[in-house]
């Protein structure tokens, strides 16, 4: 098929990308605010594993030609995949659809606009033969390629027998384990997609919850989460208590979710309940250390490990280091940071401020004289570190775990104080 791609979001570049790979002639057409010259430079583009590579040789093949100009003409399929601030950029492309094309075509929106707009991107059409389906973003930073490439499920909204066979045609490479469509109205796909966030978030939250219940009653967390997950009604999937969420593509469809229930009249307390418990569980780290300081943090020293929202990725859009880093510096805190891939956006926050230095390669030198470890992101890196070698380095031997990685008795058996997201250990005759 001839397909136009038209955004510069992850979700347009593993399109074009993937859409070339089996045999489709794609166009794409990155959002004029960040075109390719700035696009091919992305931190996120470059460190998104395969992506790149595959972009390069969609270009050598020939099947995938980046373009400064939309293409009009003999066009089967406009898949948009454009940021949710991009609202009128999608309606002025697709009004300019009918008047260079009057052959049967498909917009497939891949972007996360509010509910019903899908219907409005249609109504720009006005042709016969020419429809509008939804098929939300469903991939995951860091696993983008494999994703989209192996997909779980299409949620596939679609009421046009003629668009949902050409979507499926478009997509059949991708579709041949088993049929990973699930058919619905278009309303309800876009529904579909926030209220899956919304239902991630609220049992993160809901387990950062028990967390704190759990430290404040003595009983280790870990204890409860398996009894949780051990019920077939519950399972253990996102069933983590840790030190907040974050994300551009997590976080910004929470906000969607939030403002079409706000715009529908219908106000979430529950939602913006679970949006207050992340905001205060960034915080949590800060206040074990403040807490076992007793407030006297001044001059102290706290290594981090760990910045991006989540391991695989460079991208810290609303991670909690962020939140943490604020804390820990207006209370006079010295902080060393390392990370395997987000210290290039970090560095751009913090490169001047005169308490914060970047370890680029050794991990281990962000604890040279710390009072504090503080485990934020889950990198591999960091699962199975040199005990003797850290009790050696720090001041005090405290390590603040976010993500609940470590055995609390077996560091506390290492001779270090343990600190876990409603878990801890003290140190053998403490």
């Amino acid at each position: 098929m001839r397909v136009n791609v038209y955004g510069s979001e992850l979700s347009a570049a593993v399109a074009a990308a993937a859409l070339s790979s089996v045999g489709h002639q794609v166009d794409w057409y990155p959002h004029p605010e960040v075109p390719w010259q700035h696009l091919e430079h992305a931190e996120w583009l470059l460190r998104e594993p395969g992506l790149k590579s595959q972009i390069d040789a969609g270009c050598r093949s020939g099947l995938l030609r980046l373009t400064d100009t939309p293409t009009r003409e003999d066009v089967e399929i406009h898949w948009l995949a454009l940021a949710p601030d991009q609202r009128e950029s999608a309606e002025a492309y697709v009004a300019d659809i009918p008047a260079a094309q009057s052959s049967p075509l498909v917009i497939v929106n891949n972007s996360t606009f509010p509910v019903g707009h899908t219907e409005r991107l249609e109504a720009l059409l006005g042709h016969t033969g020419q429809a509008a389906v939804a098929l939300p973003d469903m991939l995951e930073e860091g696993r983008a390629w494999e994703t989209f490439t192996r997909p779980a499920r299409w949620l596939l909204g679609s009421e046009d027998r003629q668009a949902t066979a050409q979507v499926r045609e478009l997509l059949r490479a991708f579709n041949r384990r088993q049929d990973v469509f699930q058919l619905m109205p278009r309303r309800a796909a876009e529904l579909a997609k926030l209220a899956i966030i919304g239902m991630l978030a609220t049992r993160i939250s809901y387990m950062n919850e028990l967390a704190g219940l759990a430290d404040s009653l003595d009983v280790d967390v870990e204890h409860v989460r398996l009894g949780m997950g051990a019920d077939s009604r519950i399972g253990f999937e996102y069933l983590y208590p840790g030190c907040g969420f974050g994300g551009p593509s997590f976080s910004r469809d929470l906000m969607r979710l939030a403002d079409v229930q706000h715009a529908s009249g219908r106000e979430s307390l529950l939602l913006e309940h679970v949006l207050d418990i992340n905001e205060q569980k960034k915080e949590t780290l800060f206040r074990k250390f403040w807490h076992h300081f007793h407030g006297q943090l001044f001059e102290r020293r706290v290594a981090i490990w760990g910045a991006a929202f989540k391991p695989g990725t460079t991208r810290i859009d609303q991670a909690p280091v962020l939140t943490l880093i604020d804390a820990l510096l207006a209370q006079g805190v010295n902080v060393s940071i390392h990370d395997p891939e987000a210290l290039p956006a970090l560095r751009e926050l913090y490169e001047q401020h005169p308490r914060v230095r970047f370890c680029d390669d050794d991990f281990y030198a962000a604890c040279e004289e710390a009072d504090a470890l503080m485990l934020v992101t889950e990198w591999k890196c960091y699962w199975n570190p040199n005990w003797r070698r850290l009790s050696e380095l720090m001041t005090t031997p405290l390590i603040l775990d976010g993500r609940n990685i470590y055995d609390p008795d077996y560091v506390a058996s290492r001779g270090l104080i343990y600190r876990g997201i409603g878990r801890r250990a003290d140190p053998p005759n403490a």
